[in-house]
């Protein structure tokens, strides 16, 4: 595919624009560059002097953005960095990026990360058994399958996946990979299918074991608990520095599955208590006061008419909220 080109349609993009509302003069984090749809968009939307920051660790999305958009990465309207969102606080201060007025995590794959053969994150087109989203990274999907044990590769899979045949599934591989490396996806998808009776337009039976590998090689939930607080304080710290209601400093997360959506869930609800003592003390002694304001009660979801347009967006759920300034 040519650098230029972009098979990524963004999801929710109304949803994400309508809750980080940039606007011309803002200064806006993207830390999952991906297809670059929702960077764009907030390019247009900031016009003509907001700034965005793009970040992803992924090499080709990184390099897409820089050739796509290079009249903005030269007007200095956008900045573009290969890193991964879990360093945010750093890199926004090495950018001497801020204030910052709103910060958006799409931690979904791109359509052209999922359709390449060579990532490997899919099986619909037979490749290797890679997942790295950073070719850098010391272990593959692959390593992972041909070395470790029976037992590890059962938790990787009931933890990351939610699989309940996560001990056959490591038992077969384990078996399998006796008789000769597993290196392609089509040869490990087979593997977790055996057996399996499923219909066409289902479910593939080898889904939730690909995306645990694809989390584990990745580190994806770890780093997800790492970039949270950062993101909070960040834009605590950018609000408290304007004190201006209209720049409350918002953070816009779409997740894909459950586990994601739940450490978005409890980081949130946690964060906008006044109080997080258990129930039966009767007063309050840990001190911690509301520093977020939950925008969306219950996550939003893609419409019908946007499913039916792009079918990778069925899973995604939008939480959205904004800092506590105190007056």
């Amino acid at each position: 595919m040519n650098i230029e080109q972009t098979r990524h349609m963004p999801v929710m993009l109304d949803e994400v624009l309508t809750y980080l509302a940039p606007r011309s003069g803002g200064k806006y984090i993207d830390g999952t560059l991906g297809g670059v749809g929702h960077t764009s968009a907030i390019l247009d939307r900031s016009a003509p002097d907001g700034r965005v920051l793009g970040i992803d660790t992924d090499a080709q999305a990184v390099a897409r953005a820089q050739v796509r958009f290079s009249d903005a990465v030269h007007m200095g309207r956008l900045t573009v960095v290969q890193e991964n969102f879990s360093e945010l606080a750093h890199i926004a201060a090495v950018q001497d990026f801020s204030p910052v007025q709103g910060i958006l995590l799409d931690l979904g794959f791109s359509s052209d990360q999922m359709d390449d053969p060579q990532r490997g994150f899919s099986f619909s087109a037979d490749g290797p058994i890679d997942m790295r989203l950073d070719p850098s990274l010391p272990l593959s999907a692959g390593d992972l399958v041909n070395t470790a044990g029976e037992q590890e590769l059962a938790d990787i899979f009931w933890r990351y996946g939610e699989e309940r045949r996560s001990r056959q599934i490591a038992r077969r591989i384990v078996y399998e990979r006796a008789r000769g490396s597993i290196t392609s996806t089509a040869r490990l998808a087979a593997i977790v299918a055996a057996g399996v009776h499923f219909k066409p337009g289902t479910i593939h039976p080898a889904t939730r074991v690909f995306q645990a590998l694809r989390i584990a090689v990745n580190h994806e939930l770890e780093y997800l608990e790492q970039v949270l607080p950062q993101m909070l304080d960040l834009l605590e710290t950018s609000a408290k520095s304007v004190m201006r209601e209209e720049e409350d400093g918002r953070m816009v997360i779409i997740a894909f599955h459950s586990l994601e959506d739940r450490i978005v869930k409890e980081f949130m609800r946690r964060e906008a208590k006044d109080c997080l003592c258990p129930p039966q003390t009767p007063v309050c002694i840990c001190g911690h006061k509301a520093r977020l304001h939950i925008l969306t009660p219950k996550p939003l979801v893609p419409n019908a008419l946007e499913v039916e347009r792009n079918p990778r967006a069925r899973s995604a759920k939008l939480r959205a909220a904004k800092v506590v300034i105190d007056s």
